[in-house]
């Protein structure tokens, strides 16, 4: 048992240190101006795709239910963030965490209002209720002085700018890693393990003694939580929040992260939020095909890995080192191959 905890601890330590050289080549880059500021705007942008996707990967992958309303609580958490930035007269350094965090806080508080109901219902019925969910919330932001109105919200101060070209990929790498240890954490939890069973089996999770509902709900509210951080990240990220642009839409593009890296597959979310991002700016300069292309790609991947990029397979370091030893790695918690928490 010691031996195991050793070993955990040295693999999160090795995991956290790539962690920090990555950050650190990626800010050299764009701090010195190697990496420009449209691909420095781009890789923050990755990072807050690659966050909403983990983040309905829980309820999607992890839970198993069906959810089209994500964009809502990406637009509750964009608005909470940029209207306190606003108002505040903290300097944004100090703001604008704090405002990330309230985006968040709001954005739980509406996945308890939504999810409470919601959650006693399932498949198509609650797809369709979270839909609704997400269209109210974006007809009420249209129609509210305080958000602007159809006109949106601008005058958001951005994180980024020519002095400080590096600004926001602090705030949208970290918060994207934290994100997705949290996510596996949680995955191998024993709170994980309920979410699981239940995915497997509701009726089989509920007569052997658990809390269905509560399971439910906080795997809902803790993605919640997330994609309303990422929500406020957005915000600061463009400078101004246009309501139209997180509609149904929305909830379709960060759903087809999710499936296409593969159905609980947090390894699989970031790599298919990642390629999902820079594809499209890959093929601007095909602009009459790029549409195309990007449907051709989607499709193809459905058509021969129908499971997705990754199926339920999460990429594991440690794993991958004891394949080239000849060791072999024990089964990670849940059924899920590959042990992605180390």
């Amino acid at each position: 048992m010691k031996n195991s905890h050793k070993k955990a601890a040295a693999s999160y330590a090795v995991n956290l240190v790539l962690v920090l050289l990555l950050f650190a080549a990626l800010y050299f880059l764009v701090s010195s101006g190697t990496v420009n500021r449209y691909y420095a705007d781009l890789i923050s942008l990755v990072c807050i795709n690659v966050t909403l996707a983990v983040s309905l990967n829980l309820v999607t992958g992890v839970l198993g239910q069906l959810v089209l309303g994500h964009a809502g609580f990406m637009l509750v958490g964009a608005y909470a963030c940029a209207l306190f930035t606003k108002s505040s007269a903290l300097p944004i350094s100090v703001s604008f965490p704090i405002g990330l965090v309230l985006a968040g806080l709001m954005s739980a508080v509406f996945g308890v209002v939504i999810g409470v109901p919601a959650l006693r219902l399932r498949g198509d019925y609650l797809a369709i209720i979270t839909l609704g969910f997400g269209e109210i919330i974006r007809v009420v932001a249209n129609n509210l002085k305080i958000t602007g109105g159809a006109m949106g919200l601008s005058g958001i101060q951005a994180i980024a700018n020519r002095k400080n070209p590096a600004g926001m990929l602090p705030y949208a790498f970290f918060i994207a890693a934290a994100a997705i240890f949290i996510s596996f954490a949680f995955a191998r939890s024993r709170h994980g393990r309920a979410v699981i069973a239940i995915r497997e089996d509701e009726i089989a999770a509920e007569a052997s003694g658990i809390n269905t509902t509560y399971y439910k709900l906080l795997a809902f509210v803790l993605a919640a939580f997330i994609a309303g951080v990422a929500g406020g990240l957005y915000a600061h990220h463009l400078g101004v929040i246009d309501p139209a642009k997180y509609d149904f839409n929305r909830s379709v593009e960060i759903l087809i992260m999710v499936v296409l890296g593969g159905m609980g597959s947090i390894t699989g979310s970031v790599i298919s939020a990642s390629v999902l991002t820079v594809l499209p700016e890959a093929l601007r300069s095909f602009s009459n095909y790029r549409m195309l292309a990007y449907s051709i790609v989607l499709i193809c991947v459905m058509l021969f890995r129908p499971t997705g990029l990754l199926g339920k397979y999460e990429f594991s370091l440690s794993g991958t080192v004891a394949r080239f030893t000849g060791k072999k790695k024990p089964a990670a918690a849940g059924g899920v191959k590959g042990g992605g928490a180390q």
